[in-house]
């Protein structure tokens, strides 16, 4: 009976996963207003009524959709509790810290900046999906806040650069919005990024090279 059930459960979190994909594919191609959820059912294989039972509406659907883009999968852990940037936090040095920061950041990039512009846009055509995540801080900002209150504590860090100014700095060279600017519109690679976007954080946050004037 056990195994019925765990082999139903994973049927379900595969045709949710078929799901989520093929509202990404067309939310991306068409954009949020054009696409219906008869257009996701049937790239997905299912049937409408399964999207609506399985999500409710096309707002639960983006919703979901961000929040896993996000996470890289579909467990219920918030970015600061996850294994990687616990591992970015517990690193000795400052310079070893953004390096780990950098890579974790990239893989995160590589799954959500496709989909940030495609989420603005959303906004613009149905005002309520800003409400989807209502909150007073930028989470982005409250990760990159945590990251540079670790960094600027440890050996290496410029003893001229506050947390605060830190936070700032992390914030906006790890931005999607930059990362598309090189990678999507001049054709970086995604490697090509983080070793330009790790120079130029090292060179502005640690020790042993001059700052940008």
């Amino acid at each position: 009976m056990a195994a019925v059930k765990s082999k139903r459960a994973e049927k379900a979190r595969e045709t949710r996963r078929r799901m989520l994909d093929a509202a990404r594919e067309l939310f991306i191609a068409d954009g949020y207003g054009a696409t219906t959820l008869k257009g996701v059912a049937e790239r997905a294989g299912v049937a409408v009524q399964t999207i609506y039972f399985t999500f409710g509406n096309k707002r639960a659907l983006l919703k979901e959709l961000v929040d896993v883009t996000v996470a890289g999968d579909d467990e219920p852990v918030a970015t600061m509790d996850r294994p990687w940037f616990r591992d970015v936090l517990a690193q000795d040095t400052a310079e070893a810290q953004l390096r780990a920061h950098v890579a974790g950041t990239r893989k995160v990039l590589e799954r959500v900046a496709p989909i940030t512009q495609m989420l603005a846009a959303a906004t613009a055509v149905d005002p309520e999906v800003a409400g989807l995540w209502p909150q007073e801080a930028d989470p982005r900002h409250t990760v990159q806040t945590a990251a540079a209150e670790a960094l600027t504590g440890k050996p290496g860090a410029r003893e001229d650069v506050a947390a605060e100014e830190a936070a700032d700095v992390l914030y906006g060279v790890l931005s999607p919005e930059l990362y598309l600017l090189f990678v999507r519109d001049r054709g970086w690679t995604p490697e090509r990024w983080e070793d330009w976007a790790y120079r130029t954080l090292r060179r502005e946050l640690c020790q042993g090279s001059p700052r940008t004037p």
